[in-house]
């Protein structure tokens, strides 16, 4: 009994391990900070335009190409974007979506907020 409560511990940590070293895209959910921006005519890290209209964002790990949804948890608002870039590269966030993304979930003029992302495809 003794030996099987050990090894089913074991098994158990392992799993915890593996789900917490896996990579970003192969989780489901994170949460953090979010910000937007606006660089129109600008070339995103894919190599399209950026359009400041369109509903997409920049991620540093997620395949280009992934859609996510972002929750805004300051108001509960939500939006699918796009992946199309690569940032934020400041420290705490998350994801950096466009104007249009950012007047959809409501933090537009305040420019920053905090967010939880589920990885939809």
């Amino acid at each position: 009994m003794k030996t099987l409560k050990l090894t089913l511990a074991a098994i158990g940590g392992a799993m915890l391990v593996a789900a917490l070293s896996a990579p970003l895209w192969a989780r489901n959910d994170q949460c953090g900070g979010a910000s937007w921006y606006s660089l129109p005519g600008n070339m995103t890290a894919n190599g399209e335009i950026m359009n400041p209209d369109a509903m997409t964002a920049a991620h540093r790990t997620l395949p280009f190409g992934t859609i996510v949804r972002v929750v805004n948890q300051a108001n509960g608002k939500s939006v699918r974007v796009r992946i199309n870039d690569r940032g934020p590269f400041i420290r705490g966030r998350i994801i950096d979506v466009s104007k249009q993304a950012a007047n959809r979930l409501g933090f537009r003029n305040a420019g920053i907020t905090r967010v939880c992302l589920t990885r939809i495809s």
